[in-house]
This record gives C-alpha cells, sequence and structure tokens, in this order.
C-alpha cells in the first residue's frame, strides 16, 4: 500500500512537472521575440557608438577625449538600483538605470574638439539604456532556461528511474504474495484431503 501511494504521488509529480515544462516552453517562447530585438538594438547602438569613438580619436586623439571623459564626471551621475523580484515564479534582478545630468557647461569646447564627440555622448547613453533593459531580458530568460532543464531532469528521473522502479517493486511484492496466497491453497487443499480420509477411515 505504501508503494502504491509513492508510485501514486510520483505520477502526479511528473504530471505537474510537465505542465510546469510546458510553461516554461511557453515563457522562453514569448521572451525569445524580445530577447532578439534587445540584442540587436543594443548591437545597432554598441556598433555606432564604436564608430563615433573611432572617428572622435581620429580627429582629437586618445588623450583629449580621455581628459574630457574625466572632466565629465562631474556633469554626469549615473545610478544604478538592482532588485530581486519575482516574476513568472522565477527570482530575477530587476535593473533601474537613470543617469542624472547637472545643468552646467560642458567640459569642453568647440575648439580643438571633434564635431562627433555629442553624437558619441549621446549614443553611449543609448548604449546603457539598451543595455540594462536587455541585460533583465537575457538574465530572465537564462533563469527560465535553468530552471526548464532543472525540471526536465527531474521529469527523466521520475519516469525512467523512479516510477519503472516502484513498479517492479509492487510487482515483485504482488508476484510473492500471490505465490504465498497459492501455496496456502494447496496447503489448506491438502489438509482437507487428510481430514476428509481420517474421517473415512473412522
Amino acid at each position: 500500500m505504501a508503494l502504491r501511494k509513492r508510485l501514486s504521488f510520483a505520477i502526479k509529480g511528473a504530471t505537474f512537472l510537465e505542465f510546469r515544462r510546458e510553461q516554461l516552453m511557453f515563457q522562453i517562447s514569448n521572451l525569445w521575440n524580445d530577447y532578439l530585438k534587445g540584442r540587436s538594438e543594443f548591437m545597432i547602438t554598441y556598433k555606432k557608438s564604436l564608430s563615433y569613438l573611432n572617428k572622435t580619436y581620429r580627429e582629437m586623439g586618445k588623450n583629449g577625449l580621455n581628459l574630457i571623459s574625466k572632466l565629465s564626471r562631474i556633469q554626469y551621475k549615473p545610478r544604478i538600483h538592482i532588485e530581486n523580484i519575482k516574476k513568472m515564479g522565477i527570482l530575477v534582478s530587476q535593473l533601474d538605470y537613470e543617469i542624472f545630468e547637472e545643468e552646467k557647461l560642458p567640459a569642453y569646447t568647440f575648439d580643438g574638439t571633434s564635431h562627433y564627440i555629442e553624437d558619441l555622448i549621446n549614443s553611449l547613453k543609448e548604449l546603457l539604456e539598451n543595455i540594462s533593459q536587455f541585460s533583465e531580458i537575457e538574465d530572465l530568460i537564462l533563469k527560465i532556461s535553468i530552471n526548464f532543464k532543472n525540471v526536465n531532469r527531474r521529469i527523466n528521473g521520475l519516469k525512467n528511474v523512479i516510477i519503472p522502479k516502484l513498479k517492479v517493486d509492487i510487482k515483485q511484492i504482488k508476484d510473492s504474495l500471490e505465490e504465498i496466497e497459492r501455496e496456502n491453497y494447496v496447503r489448506l487443499k491438502k489438509t482437507k484431503d487428510i481430514i476428509i480420509k481420517q474421517q473415512e477411515i473412522f
């Protein structure tokens, strides 16, 4: 009886996990388009930023750009807040990114500065925004994929190891009980025959 209860529980568990696996597959398929879109936007912005960076280097040199970069730290104050929340039953990190720009004169003049510097700054702002959005989707899809792998492994363990073993154990016990029952029947029949013969003698 205990083994049958365990078997019933294992079968219910496998059914529940299969339902959970289907849910995870549905979530992955829904997120996949967002993931591809986010990756595409990130790559476009990344390439654009590299292009502006290369053009700026050519016009004003690396040292000049590094100096502007160090001076710009006074004007731009990035803020990143990471919070762990449950989404779709999975604990994921939510990234909140903001960049505060103080109303000051820029850390550069137009004299001796590349005319690509403004385009570079704007593309870098866009790149940081894309990174924060894309990292959220990537983190979520990665954690759902890991969860899917774990659920799949449990289903395989239940279906290929635990449930078959329980069935074999139950069959062995059932066969043993049937064998004992047959032996008892034969014993009782022989005992009955002996009693009948003894009664006939007397």
